[in-house]
This record gives structure tokens, sequence and C-alpha cells, in this order.
């Protein structure tokens, strides 16, 4: 069997183990956009704040909600599924068969590369519909952002997975980076509401350029370059870290 009819035969089995986990789903595809039926339920979420930049809050969190698909993909959905696979001895395995482990690689980053971007398309929908949030005026330099931030999760996720030798280690050192990722994406204060110095430290982060380039997407101005160059770089070298600590056994 070659090489480009195994790949789709690994993918099938990856995303039936995937739906088979209730956690990774909800966490991923569900609850983005849960939180944002709840914050837009209030009603002071649906006027109009100066502290906002004249936005409502809940115009400001659905670029929150988009990112959260693709935090929990890559810090904590990705990195325990491949260290998993790892410890049962699948990858090791995988070496005896004409599958590459590298297939399975890849087969990860499609599951939890394409979950992120529908949980991102259901929070712009949902926002869309049920609160009048606008959708994205420059679609385009939106899109390119998300891409450019699906890619920096899925390469902190491999680098994740090479630096766990447990499910168990990777599950803690999953939740430590989940926090601060979360702040620096909005969770708690957009960053549109940060203070200007807070805001250009976060911009330096994968979520914080992310947050700001989607943000001035969805306004109608094409990304800041400098947000887009911190993602490419985040991206470019997280990747060179995973390949070069990833271990197969």
């Amino acid at each position: 069997m070659s090489t480009p009819v195994i790949v789709p035969a690994v993918l099938r089995t990856e995303i039936r183990l995937f739906r088979r986990e209730p956690g990774a789903v909800f966490w991923i595809l569900l609850f983005p956009t849960l939180l944002l039926v709840v914050l837009g339920s209030i009603p002071s979420f649906r006027e109009a704040d100066p502290s906002f930049g004249g936005l409502r809050p809940v115009d400001a969190y659905v670029p929150v909600a988009v990112l959260l698909g693709l935090i929990f993909g890559g810090l904590q959905g990705m990195p325990q599924t491949l260290t998993g696979h790892r410890e049962r001895g699948v990858l090791r395995r995988l070496a005896t068969t004409p599958v590459p482990p590298s297939a399975l690689l890849a087969a990860q980053m499609l599951v939890f590369g394409g979950t992120s971007l529908l949980s991102a398309l259901l929070a712009l929908a949902v926002g869309r519909l049920g609160f009048g949030v606008t959708l994205p005026a420059q679609p385009l330099g939106y899109l390119l952002a998300l891409v450019l931030a699906v890619l920096t999760s899925l390469a902190l996720g491999a680098l994740l997975s090479a630096l766990s030798r447990t499910t168990k280690i990777a599950g803690a050192i999953g939740s430590a980076a989940m926090f601060p990722a979360m702040f620096c994406a909005g969770v708690w204060l957009p960053v549109q509401a940060m203070p200007d110095v807070l805001a250009r430290v976060v911009g330096f982060t994968p979520f914080g350029a992310a947050a700001q380039a989607l943000n001035a997407a969805a306004a109608g101005d094409w990304p800041g370059w400098d947000h887009l160059a911190v993602l490419v770089a985040w991206t470019v070298l997280l990747t060179a870290a995973a390949a070069r600590w990833f271990r197969w056994e």
C-alpha cells in the first residue's frame, strides 16, 4: 500500500478516535461558542462601551472565542493525544509497518487544525446570528491571520508533545501554558481594553498577536504586518524546536 493511500486511512482512524473523546470535542469545538453565548446573554455586554473602543463587549469577545478553540486544541488536545500514542507504543509499532510515523503526525495536525477552524466558524456564525456581531470587514486578512494562528497553535502542540514523556506531564505543561495564553488572547480582558503598554507586550506573544490581527481585520483594516510577522516567527521557531526534540519512542 502506498503512502498516499495510507495517510487518508490514518486520518480516518484519528477522526474516529477524536470523536470518541467527548471532552476534547466539548472544549475545542463547543466551549468557546458556549462562552460567547453566556457573555452575549448579559444585557450590558450588548451595549457600546467606550473602554472597548466603542464596540460592544460581545463584539470584542468574538475573536477571543475564535482563539479559544485553538488554545485548547494546541495546548491540551494534540499534546496529550500524541504523547498517549507514544506511551502506548503506537509510534514504535508504526515504524515496523509501511505507515510512516509522520503520517500520524500529519493526521493529528489535520484533525486538531480542522476542529479549531470549525470552532472559529461556529463562533463567528453564532455571534452574527445570535447577537448581530458584524462579520469581519476584511475577510481575506481575517482568514490569513486565522490560518497563521492555527499553524502557531499546532506548532506549539508539537513542541509540548516533544517535551512531554507522559500524558500526565503533557497535561500539566499544557495547563500551565494555557492560562497565560488565554490572558494574552483576551479572555479576562480583551486586547482593546488593555492599557497600551500591556497591549504592546502581549502583541509579541502568539495569541496576543493573533488577537490583535483578528481585531484589525474585523474592523476592516489589513492585519498589522508586525503581528503577522510575530505569528510567522513563532511558527518557525516552535516547529524547529519540536523537530529538534521530538522522539517517536
